[in-house]
């Protein structure tokens, strides 16, 4: 299981109530939210037993150790762009970033492992340790662009956050076909198209959603539609999108390998087993009873001893 956890502890942030403090005052509901889902997720908690695969065996916390890399900046300026500050950090409240230190502590006491590498998002580890696994994965977000992940021959799927924790919903290849009208392994180049504002990616001026899934239907990749930008016109297959391609080709060009995931991320090996007993208990308690982290720390624990 490998969880996007950037998207979790935000999700957490802001779905808990800010009043959740510790006793100094310190707002303390992204971590004990975070807790509240990890151990939901190894109890299965929210997910339809019929597309259960049983606890995980493996659990990873991927971070970011660049949210704006330099090579997706590099290809496309507007990548983020709106979300920077003028230091070029991301615009976050100050009440959730005085609790992600926190969130790494809590996590290495209690034995799951973080992972994370230089210039890269949590996105791209996520996308290099499903890569690397020899067993099914399930990928924990509600980031859509991890649809493109998805890969039922190697049993990897998205576990989507987007209805709540009690409704997660199990993304497979034909779950991504019945939501985009697309192949289910294409969402990448379908998001090209369509673009995302909030990512700062503008899509290709005058492609919607319908248009942008029939193009990837008959051409699958981006790539192979700006090769037939170069055929005759007639045999292109382009129609009536011919122009607007043509238009945007700049952006199709660069946005490509900003919107694609890493699968090479240069991530150390490590051990990623989920263990019942917690890597440092005396510590674990310290944290605990300094960030008043109670029940939702008890919770984590019994899930543990129960894996």
């Amino acid at each position: 299981m490998l969880l996007d956890t950037p998207a979790l502890y935000f999700r957490a942030f802001y779905g808990v109530p800010q009043s959740v403090t510790a006793r100094d005052g310190m707002p303390v509901n992204a971590v004990r939210g975070l807790l509240d889902m990890i151990a939901r997720l190894i109890h299965r908690d929210g997910i339809d037993p019929a597309a259960s695969r049983g606890r995980p065996a493996g659990l990873v916390a991927c971070m970011d150790a660049d949210w704006r890399p330099a090579f997706r900046v590099a290809a496309l300026p507007s990548y983020k762009a709106h979300r920077a500050g003028p230091d070029g950090a991301e615009i976050t409240p100050r009440e959730l970033t005085v609790q992600v230190p926190v969130i790494s502590e809590v996590l290495d006491a209690a034995g799951i492992p973080e992972a994370s590498a230089p210039g890269y998002e949590a996105d791209d580890v996520i996308g290099t340790l499903a890569a690397r696994a020899g067993v099914p994965v399930d990928i924990v977000t509600g980031d859509r662009d991890l649809f493109q992940l998805v890969d039922d021959a190697r049993q990897v799927r998205v576990l989507y956050t987007a209805r709540g924790f009690a409704r997660l919903e199990a993304v497979d290849e034909a779950a991504v076909t019945a939501r985009y009208d697309i192949p289910g392994r294409a969402y990448a180049a379908f998001a090209v198209l369509r673009g995302d504002p909030s990512d700062g990616l503008p899509g290709v001026r005058g492609i919607g959603a319908k248009t942008a899934a029939a193009l990837v239907r008959r051409f699958g990749t981006v790539e192979a539609m700006l090769s037939a930008l170069d055929d005759d016109p007639v045999a292109s297959g382009l129609g009536s999108s011919r122009a607007r391609l043509a238009a945007d080709r700049a952006y199709l060009e660069a946005a490509v390998p900003v919107v694609g995931v890493a699968t090479d991320a240069p991530i150390p090996a490590f051990d990623d087993q989920l263990s019942a007993v917690p890597k440092d208990s005396e510590r674990l308690a310290e944290l605990g009873a300094r960030w008043n982290l109670g029940s939702s720390l008890r919770r984590l624990l019994s899930a543990l001893a129960a894996s």
